[in-house]
């Protein structure tokens, strides 16, 4: 008995095809969700801004120029300079293994790291206690569903 198979170089281009579609969309959705995340991270920044309460004065009533205050420990920093809200990156995707992709974001100022965290400043054995930011945003951008969205549109648009 002989079998003859046909079609089968035009399957494989298929298949390489759906497996090129489907890489595609999924770095589409990478760099989508690392874009909607910034975004969520320095909206999450601009909401902590906090300033005096007394008009500028401090507490004799003398003019005071930029008087600021710090957030609440656990809340996110208070904007000040909005130097660390300017540094929020995305960095490009790159390939991750055979199938996925990767990026990375997060602040550039070199202070991001103990904000969110909190730590050991050095300065007179200070402590400075953690004031997420970063978890926050990605928490919003989970359970909001606008993370899975990213997903779903570039995976829908690729089939």
């Amino acid at each position: 008995m002989t079998i003859i198979m046909t079609g089968v170089a035009e399957f494989q281009r298929a298949l390489d095809g759906l497996v090129a579609g489907a890489s595609a969309a999924s770095r589409q959705a990478v760099t989508s969700g690392g874009h909607l995340l910034e975004a969520q991270v320095k909206q999450v920044l601009t909401e902590s801004h906090r300033t005096s309460n007394s008009g500028g004065r401090d507490s004799r009533g003398r003019f005071v120029k930029n008087q600021h205050f710090a957030s609440p420990p656990g809340q996110p920093p208070a904007l000040v300079t909005g130097t660390l809200r300017r540094s929020i990156r995305v960095t490009s995707a790159t390939p991750k293994g055979a199938t996925g992709w990767e990026i990375s974001v997060g602040p550039t100022a070199i202070y991001g790291r103990i904000q969110e965290l909190g730590g050991h400043t050095g300065a007179y054995n200070s402590y400075l206690p953690p004031r997420p930011y970063m978890a926050p945003a990605l928490k919003r951008v989970i359970d909001d569903g606008s993370l899975a969205a990213c997903y779903a549109t570039a995976w829908r648009a690729a089939f």
